[in-house]
């Protein structure tokens, strides 16, 4: 029997991705899975979508993901590719995880990585005040749900296992409390 399909992931995780210094420059590129096995620093792009009345989007992960599957996680997070600006990996991100196109994403923060980040240094944005259609794409997203700050400090506090670590980080920093 023979199958075209290939697993999901495979030419994502072999994408070359910019491996970085501390003060976030390129140092090499290298296939994704590399950067992730040996715990190189690299660059993440993390995009927070909020409804008109400031609920948060959380998707949850697709079941095949190599990392936290199944997890609920931040609306949406990507790694620019190889010489690709992080403003537009977002934008990108938003479009093939959501179906989501929107005018512009309003600059966040930036965090340093670290083990605490998976070693990857966070460029987070969001987009205010969305109005538009959320539609998972399912090959990338099980689902999604907006959250209100009283539901996720309850999904933070009493169910932190069905969570990516990714989320309660930005929690514990006080970033999502702050939008």
């Amino acid at each position: 029997m023979i199958f075209n399909k290939k697993p999901l992931g495979t030419e994502r995780d072999t994408q070359p991705l910019e491996v970085v210094d501390a003060h976030n420059r390129p140092l090499a590129v290298l296939p994704k899975t590399a950067i992730h096995r040996q715990l190189l620093k690299h660059r993440s792009v993390q995009v927070i979508v909020l409804d008109p009345v400031g609920k948060i989007f959380l998707q949850k992960r697709n079941t095949m993901k190599p990392f936290f599957p199944g997890r609920w996680d931040i609306s949406v997070r990507t790694h620019p590719r190889a010489g690709e600006a992080s403003y537009d990996a977002g934008l990108r991100a938003l479009k093939n995880e959501l179906n989501l196109d929107v005018e512009r994403l309003q600059f966040l923060k930036e965090l340093p990585a670290g083990p605490e980040t998976g070693f990857e240094h966070i460029s987070l944005y969001t987009v205010p005040k969305n109005t538009h259609p959320i539609t998972p794409n399912p090959d990338e997203v099980a689902e999604g749900f907006y959250y209100s700050q009283e539901e996720l400090n309850c999904l933070i506090k009493e169910f932190r296992e069905l969570l990516t670590p990714n989320l309660v980080v930005l929690w514990e920093t006080g970033l999502l409390a702050t939008l």
